[in-house]
């Protein structure tokens, strides 16, 4: 999580990522959308509304727009190793987050400061030694009871493999197994983490996707995410 390779890429990235993920048909802002679609519904079936949100990772905040339109009263933190890369996510969106750079090893909050984690797609590009260190640094940071919503790709998929292939700011990156991440999340102290797999059909079949709710226990899907809980005080 070098600051320098982040900021390499930071003018470059919306362009960059929409040309690794043109065979899927989508754009980078559909892949935004359903990350956050599916954290609001599984929430909500519980019942939940976070106050306080950390994005672990946000990068130039693409995440940020959905994040706000579902979450319109919550609190939402920022979090990037790369200043450029908030720089860019503040002109964006001014004044809708709290924008935190990050050393790449401690969150500069307090113990139990958030309600929900999120990191869309990072620890691909996070030392595998760091990962266990790193999630336990977001368990610091979270509420007894608050959800951690983990999103990776899927290197069991295909498609994925060739996206990543041909990404300019992937090319050091590391993909991990959903089950190997949720061993990681266990081994950080998160309790019952679920896999569930996302993502199908591309455009070209998008009338399926309607099915992707039958499919989310196959490790077949382009992107996974892991949902675990802090356990109580």
């Amino acid at each position: 999580m070098l600051q320098a390779e982040f900021d390499q890429f930071a003018l470059e990235y919306q362009q960059q990522h929409a040309a690794s993920i043109r065979l899927s048909g989508e754009m980078p802002d559909f892949f935004a959308q359903y990350k956050i679609d599916d954290v609001a519904a599984r929430l909500a079936r519980s019942g939940v509304k976070p106050r306080r949100i950390l994005d672990f990772g946000a990068g130039v905040g693409n995440s940020l727009g959905p994040m706000r339109a579902a979450f319109p009263d919550s609190e939402i933190t920022l979090l990037d190793p790369s200043s450029q890369s908030l720089d860019i996510a503040s002109k964006r969106f001014p004044g809708q987050a709290d924008f935190r750079p990050f050393d790449g090893e401690t969150i500069p909050y307090e113990d139990g400061s958030f309600d929900l984690a999120f990191a869309a797609c990072v620890f691909h590009h996070i030392p595998e030694d760091l990962h266990v260190g790193l999630i336990k640094e977001i368990g610091r940071v979270l509420a007894g009871g608050g959800s951690f919503f983990l999103f990776e790709h899927n290197p069991w998929n295909p498609l994925t493999t060739h996206a990543v292939r041909n990404c300019a700011f992937d090319e050091n990156a590391v993909l991990i197994n959903g089950r190997d991440m949720r061993a990681r999340m266990e081994a950080a102290g998160f309790s019952s983490p679920a896999i569930v797999y996302r993502i199908f059909f591309p455009r070209l079949l998008a009338r399926l996707r309607p099915l992707e709710r039958y499919l989310t226990g196959l490790p077949v899907g382009a992107q996974y995410f892991v949902h675990a809980l802090k356990p109580a005080v």
